[in-house]
């Protein structure tokens, strides 16, 4: 068994994941998120982006209920998760954003939040692996842009380094709530943070006005 293999059997998170049936430790990042910061509710259309293998596609579902949507993309194919709609497909194509809008549309509702877990295939130099940890986190940014409703929400995991201020004031110039949080979940060793951001407002839509548009109020002490 590899070094790798015995921390995740000794991982506290890891064997909670799979008695409970998550597909990921990850799915208890998401649950502390959310506890904190209100993102997802019942009844929310959610898209998840890099959503292999499904854990925050299981948790997702799990909260917006039977009246809500959760539509997963990935570049891979991955095992359905129940009640939830995947596209395998590349997040920055537009064709893959059409097919997102068009499968909202036809249930008559518009996207509440996007929800991205992704991370960059990992080369051991940080460099590196920062800088492309932030490319896809820009990629995600700017598929949320395209797809959420005024007063929406966005969760994007990030790897720390001289790149993130730049990126962070980014999110800023398009939600009116942004803060950065690392939740217990994640392993102690990990650089990875999530940027947490609320309340969406589209170019040329108010400020005052996404946030009459958005979420339910939770407390964000």
């Amino acid at each position: 068994m590899s070094e790798w293999q015995l921390v995740k059997r000794h991982d506290s998170f890891y064997r909670l994941a799979k008695q409970e049936g998550y597909r990921a430790r990850s799915s208890f990042k998401l649950k502390q998120i959310n506890e904190r910061f209100g993102i997802i509710h019942n009844g929310f259309a959610v898209v998840d982006l890099g959503c292999a293998p499904g854990g925050w596609m299981q948790v997702a579902k799990e909260i917006v209920g039977e009246s809500g949507v959760v539509i997963g993309i990935d570049l891979k194919q991955i095992k359905p998760v129940e009640g939830c709609v995947f596209i395998q497909g590349d997040m920055t194509s537009e064709e893959t954003v059409r097919e997102v809008l068009d499968a909202i549309s036809a249930s008559g509702r518009k996207i509440d939040a996007v929800i991205s877990d992704m991370s960059p295939n990992i080369s051991g130099a940080y460099s590196m692996d920062h800088a492309r940890s932030i490319d896809l986190c820009e990629h995600a940014l700017s598929f949320a842009r395209k797809v959420l409703r005024p007063g929406g929400s966005f969760i994007a995991k990030v790897f720390e380094g001289d790149l993130f201020p730049e990126y962070f004031n980014s999110v800023k110039s398009s939600f009116d709530f942004v803060k950065r949080y690392a939740p217990d979940a994640s392993r102690s060793s990990s650089s990875e943070l999530y940027v947490v951001a609320k309340r969406f407002y589209p170019r040329g839509v108010p400020r005052k006005q996404s946030k009459s548009l958005s979420s339910p109020k939770v407390v964000e002490s």
